[in-house]
């Protein structure tokens, strides 16, 4: 159940609490329990035992181990999912809403990533006990295409793809109201609202770079179809760049959406996903249809058109 953890402070993070770094970057465990490894010299700064409340700087090096306990391990579960496509290195997902991709605080099952331990009992799996495989996560109530890999080495590479920006991942979304442009990139820096820890904000405690781009694909009676790319992966990021440029999503009732009859979550389903096989380098490329709720909800909208 212990999870390695090494990674090089990037010039944005500098000056903030290390424990702070620690939570965003081993975000599936909370502050309070990271804080306590680094107090027990498990995760060392520069190979130095150091309090959790010490600042960090560029190019400092945070490394160690964590133990998060048994409780939040992904135990194998039999979880319905749908498998887009499969090979040696990697599996797509077909994420439905309402699924949480991996244990946490509070939530020790359920979850997608106990679906792929119970779906792929001999795969190597990277990414720790808590997350098996998982390269990049879909919120709960988002539905969409997700890739998660089936060995380490897969797992290495995928995340390197992700920190290039080289996958591609685009959303289709309806966001109130009109876009000034046809198309633009929202370039706003993304840290938790200071007033609610669920929450994310534009500008939040300790922000950190985040960058969608967007392109509208059809105008509707107050409320415009879009299609969003992320060039970042922050939590929240699409629901919160949109919501900052007073065009919060439809259903996204967290970010200051309009509630619609027939949809309780917000309008955000990942549709397509092209990457690079980790093996052989070919592209792979793959996409979902609007699932029945937000087809539904996009039917109605254009009927009142």
């Amino acid at each position: 159940m212990r999870e390695t953890v090494r990674f090089e402070v990037a010039p944005e993070e500098s000056g903030r609490r290390i424990d702070i770094v620690l939570a965003e970057h081993v975000s599936h465990l909370s502050r309070a329990l990271l804080a306590k490894e680094v107090s027990a010299g498990r995760v060392r700064l520069n190979c130095q035992a150091v309090k959790a409340s010490r600042r960090v700087a560029a190019g400092d090096v945070v490394e160690g181990v964590v133990e998060p306990g048994a409780c939040l391990t992904a135990r194998p579960e039999a979880i319905p999912l749908a498998i887009v496509y499969r090979d040696r290195d990697l599996a797509v997902i077909d994420k439905p809403a309402g699924l949480v991709v991996h244990p946490a605080a509070g939530r020790r099952g359920g979850t997608l990533a106990n679906g792929l331990v119970h779906l792929f009992p001999d795969a190597s799996f990277g990414g720790g006990e808590q997350r098996p495989g998982i390269v990049h996560r879909l919120d709960k109530n988002t539905s969409g295409l997700m890739v998660v890999a089936l060995n380490a080495a897969a797992h290495a590479d995928l995340q390197r793809q992700l920190a290039e920006r080289s996958m591609e991942r685009t959303y289709i979304a309806v966001a109130k109201g009109h876009m000034d442009a046809p198309s633009g990139t929202i370039d706003i820096p993304i840290g938790r609202d200071p007033s609610n820890r669920i929450r994310m904000a534009a500008h939040g405690v300790a922000p950190r770079q985040a960058q969608t781009s967007y392109e509208v694909v059809e105008i509707l009676t107050g409320y415009t179809l879009v299609k969003a790319t992320l060039h970042t992966g922050r939590t929240h990021q699409i629901r919160v760049h949109f919501s900052a440029l007073g065009h919060p999503l439809l259903g996204d009732l967290v970010y200051g959406g309009p509630r619609h009859p027939g949809l309780d979550r917000q309008f955000l389903h990942a549709t397509d996903l092209a990457l690079r096989s980790p093996t052989t380098g070919r592209l792979l490329v793959f996409s979902s249809p609007l699932p029945c709720d937000l087809q539904s909800a996009l039917d109605v909208l254009r009927r009142s058109a």
